[in-house]
Formats: structure tokens, C-alpha cells, sequence
């Protein structure tokens, strides 16, 4: 995780030396060559930071030095970014003070300083550069090539999801599956009819691991849907919204061919324009009332949804498109319905679940002690089946009880992840963020779990620290603070969540806590010795950030 954080501390700092305030006070001070060179390299290293992202699984303990030894280059910089904006409102401060006597005594004082100033700030940055430039060359060393980027972060992917699912592996969903049957049957909310009124939207939202793809898949294989629908498809479009490769995969998913049909058809379409493509899609959905499953949206571009929607208007009255997203926002843009929000399972769900994964058929009943511990373990899953099944496979057919201790005392983030496990598919949502959410995401780590958050407690914590700007120069920082919270709230992250106008009131889902701690684990430590429950505001925790 470090070199996410660490490519974000360079973003932003990035952006505060191409400002024009840092550019006109580096003119003043006579040191804008040394800073606009320190910039040049920075950039350079970003690109590696971006390589060093996507081999994150290679990572050895020199390239973490090597992070580490960026992050604290960035920090210096930064405080010498931050001594020349408290010089220049000492400036203003001189110029607009006292009488004419007591400003030019103060003025003299201060060219006097500033030459002083200005030599001391230049031996610092000269400092800086010649350490970036060193690490920038010793990034060559762990075989990380520039990356180009725009402004976003290079993401993890998920993998494709398929529509075949064991309706007798899935366990705690059924209430679910019916409330999304009685949904497919609806006519659409403003009257089926032509146009925009003959297509309906069913979004399923939920966090990340909640079983959201598990659901569609229920429904999708229940048999009242093959006879609700002439036409059945499938498309999961995960990090890529490119319209065109959508189209392909709903064509295909579409052909009723054989599979050697079905691949040379993927073959000839591949070679398609996107007129031809579009008119071969119109073709096969033209007079089938369908049902098409969209799983794992990301884009909140409305514009690219509308387009796509625009091409799959050619089926018959009554079709029906669900879509699985992470995202209040995400759904509300898509959906023609109020999205379904997926709820965690129950604990007795969670202990079968449990029980299922971990055990052989029958097992489970020779060892009641260790059920009794697992009672202990579904309960930190809070409801969530992937993490409920990771926990389980990890102790499938180990006998041994302090193995089940173990896992039951240590936070998630502690125990070996694998790629499909909850903290992989949570840092998804980690890694889909914009940086200014990346960076502030952290400092939940500092918190206890079950805290409830007022609105101000961890608003304040951002701005003090630097991590809220003003887009424009001119906004209020706590306003901006503020939206940050209604962002994490529309990505799932928090539970509880209370909004009555004036207040804020939350909590942070536990597991989506362990991954604040697994993020800032390197970069956040709490050292209070005060009780959790004696937590009321963020200067309580005594913080080594």
C-alpha cells in the first residue's frame, strides 16, 4: 500500500509547486530555477511510483526503503513550501501594520531577513533536489520504467465474473433473490411504453464482498427468469467502461451458438466499427424482451451510461437491465428504480456459511469447541460472506485451537490475503478513489473501531493536516471536508450514517476499517493509552503521523 500513499503525497505536492502562488514567492525569493528542477524530477518519480504500483506483489524490503526515502523528500518539501507562505503573510503583515516610521523600520528589518531568508531556503532546496535526484536514479535499480499517466492512479483489477453460480453454495439470500424477482416483474416505474419507458434499471448496491454478484447470478439462473425472458446476457465490465468492448461482450453473450460458433462470431465482430456494432447489437436485441445483468460498475460518467442505454432500447416492453455497483452515486445515475441495498447476513447465516468452509460435510460436529470459537470469528466479518469464507478457507481442516485463537484475536489485515480474498476486494474501492480521498481515507486508521463519528472530528483532523484544498482558492475548507464525507458515504464505507441538516453522524464499517489500518499501518500509529471509550475527539489520540 505505501506506494499508493506515497504517489499521492507526490500528486499533491505536484500541484502545489505548478500554483501560481509558489511560482510568483519562488520568483521572489530567487530560487524558482532550484524548484522548478526539483518539480521536473518529481514528475519523473511519479511515473515510477505509478511502475511501482502495478509490482506491488514483487515488492522487496529495499524498493519500501526506496518509497520511504521519497515520502520523507516530500514531507521536507513540503514544510519548505509552507515556510514560504508563512514568510510571505509576514510580508503583508509588515506592509499593512503601524505607523509610516514603525513600517519602515519593520521594512528594513525585513529585506535585511529576507536575503537571510532567501540563502537558507536555497541551500535547503538545492538539498532536496540533489536527494530526489539520487533516489530517482536508484528507482532504475528495482527495474521500474516511467509510467505515463494522466491524473489517475493506475487500479487494481478484478477479474471477470461469469454468470454460473451453485444455487446450493450460496446460503442467507433467498429473501433477496425474491425481492429482486418481484422487481423484474414490475412495469417499468412511469408505465411500459416505447422509447426510454420500455428499458428498466434494477441497481444492487452493497460494499465491496456483500454478495452482490451472488445475487444477480441467483436470479439470473431462477427459472421463472427464462420464462419471464425470451433473452438472457451477461456482461461484467469491471474497471473499463469502453463502450465499444461492452457492446462486443453483450453481442456475444447473446448468440445462442455453439461455442465454436460463438468464438468464430467474436472473431468476425471484433474487426466491427462501432456503426457496424451497434447495428448488429439493435439486431439481436430487436422485439426480445430480455434481461441483461451489467456486474461491478465503476464509471460515473452519466454521459457514457446514457449512450450505452441509447443502444439497448431496441428490445421489446418489459426487458430489464440489473446492475451491480459499489456506488450510491453510481446507481442513482443508472438505476429507474431506488437501488436495492444489499444488508450483511445474519450471524446464524454467517456461522453456516462458516461452518460450510471450513469443515468437511459432518465434520463440524466432533469439535463443539472450536464452533464456539468460530461464533467469536463470524461476528468481526459483520455480515460480509467473502469475509466469511477467506476466514474459513484459511482454517479448513486445522484442528489445532490455538490456530482458531489466533485468527479470531487478529484484526483481518493481520492474516494472509489471497488475491480473491475481502482486503483485495476491498482496496477496489481503495484504489478507485480520487487521491484527495486516498489520502484522507488513512486517518480512520487512528480511530477505534465502533467510534461514532460527529461530522467535525475527522473533518478537522484533515484540514489541520493539509489534506483539504480549495479547488479554486476562494472555498471554504470545512465545506470541502465535508463533501469528502458524503464521497466515502456514497462508496459504502460507512454504516449508521445519520444526516439531519445540521450533523453528521457515522461509523465506519469494521472491515473497511481494517483496511485504513492495513493502508496506513507504515504511515499512522496510536499510541494513547486512553480507553476507547473515552474517545470523543481526534486530539485525544496521540498520533506519530
Amino acid at each position: 500500500m505505501a506506494e499508493t500513499f506515497v504517489y499521492d503525497i507526490a500528486n499533491s505536492l505536484l500541484g502545489k509547486l505548478a500554483s501560481y502562488v509558489y511560482g510568483k514567492a519562488s520568483q521572489a525569493y530567487g530560487v524558482y530555477d532550484d524548484l522548478n528542477n526539483f518539480k521536473d524530477t518529481l514528475s519523473i518519480v511519479s511515473g515510477l511510483l505509478l511502475d511501482a504500483e502495478e509490482k506491488k506483489n514483487q515488492q522487496q524490503h529495499a524498493l519500501r526503503e526506496w518509497l520511504r526515502q521519497i515520502q520523507n523528500i516530500c514531507y521536507d518539501a513540503e514544510d519548505i513550501l509552507d515556510r514560504f507562505e508563512l514568510q510571505d503573510k509576514r510580508k503583508q503583515v509588515v506592509k499593512s501594520s503601524g505607523s509610516i516610521r514603525l513600517k519602515v523600520r519593520r521594512l528594513i528589518f525585513y529585506s535585511n531577513n529576507r536575503f537571510s531568508f532567501r540563502d537558507k531556503m536555497a541551500c535547503k532546496i538545492k538539498e532536496i533536489r540533489e536527494r530526489l535526484d539520487k533516489v530517482a536514479a536508484d528507482g532504475t535499480r528495482f527495474g521500474l520504467a516511467t509510467v505515463s499517466v494522466g491524473s489517475e492512479l493506475v487500479v487494481q483489477r478484478r477479474e471477470m465474473t461469469h454468470s454460473h453460480v451453485d444455487a446450493l453454495d450460496v446460503i442467507g439470500r433467498e429473501n433477496d433473490k425474491e425481492n429482486i424477482m418481484n422487481l423484474l416483474m414490475q412495469p417499468h416505474p412511469q408505465g411500459d411504453g416505447d422509447g426510454n419507458n420500455s428499458l428498466s434499471v434494477i441497481p444492487i448496491m452493497g460494499i465491496g464482498g456483500l454478495g452482490k454478484t451472488t445475487l444477480a447470478k441467483l436470479v439470473f439462473n431462477d427459472k421463472r427468469v427464462d420464462q419471464l425472458f425470451q433473452l438472457k446476457m451477461w456482461v461484467c465490465v469491471s474497471n473499463d467502461f469502453d463502450i465499444r468492448q461492452i457492446i462486443i461482450k453483450i453481442i456475444n453473450s447473446a448468440s445462442e451458438s455453439t461455442p465454436t460458433a460463438a468464438y468464430s462470431l467474436q472473431e468476425s465482430i471484433n474487426n466491427l466499427d462501432i456503426e457496424q456494432l451497434q447495428s448488429r447489437l439493435r439486431y439481436k436485441l430487436s422485439c426480445q424482451k430480455y434481461l441483461l445483468v451489467i456486474d461491478d460498475i465503476w464509471n460515473d460518467d452519466r454521459a457514457k451510461w446514457l449512450q450505452l442505454k441509447d443502444l439497448l432500447k431496441g428490445g421489446a416492453i418489459g426487458s430489464k437491465i440489473i446492475v451491480t455497483t459499489r456506488t450510491n452515486s453510481i446507481a442513482l445515475k443508472m438505476g429507474d428504480v431506488p437501488s436495492y441495498v444489499l444488508k450483511g447476513l445474519s450471524e446464524e447465516n454467517c456461522l453456516s456459511l462458516f461452518i460450510k468452509w471450513v469443515f468437511k460435510e459432518g465434520e463440524g460436529e466432533k469439535y463443539p469447541n472450536l464452533i464456539e470459537i468460530g461464533k467469536e470469528i463470524v461476528k468481526k466479518c459483520q455480515g460480509v460472506p467473502l469475509a466469511v469464507r477467506s476466514l474459513g478457507s484459511s482454517l479448513f481442516s486445522n484442528f489445532n485451537v490455538r490456530k482458531w485463537e489466533f485468527v479470531r484475536d487478529s484484526e483481518i489485515w493481520n492474516l494472509e490475503q489471497k488475491e480473491d480474498d475481502i482486503l483485495p476486494a476491498l482496496k477496489l474501492s481503495y484504489d478507485q478513489m480520487p487521491s484527495y480521498l486516498r489520502h484522507c481515507f488513512a486517518y480512520f486508521s487512528l480511530y477505534p473501531k465502533d467510534y461514532i463519528f460527529f461530522g467535525n472530528s475527522i473533518t478537522n483532523v484533515w484540514v489541520a493536516l493539509g489534506l483539504v484544498e480549495s479547488r479554486n482558492g476562494n472555498e471554504n475548507l470545512d465545506i470541502i471536508a465535508r463533501e469528502y464525507i458524503d464521497e466515502f458515504h456514497s462508496r459504502s464505507f460507512f454504516q449508521d450514517f445519520v444526516d439531519d441538516g445540521h450533523f453528521v453522524l457515522f461509523k465506519v464499517h469494521d472491515l473497511v476499517h481494517d483496511l485504513a489500518l492495513y493502508i496506513a499501518k507504515e504511515e499512522c500509529v496510536r499510541t494513547s493509552t486512553v480507553p476507547y471509550s473515552e474517545y470523543t475527539q481526534a486530539s485525544e489520540a496521540h498520533v506519530n503521523c
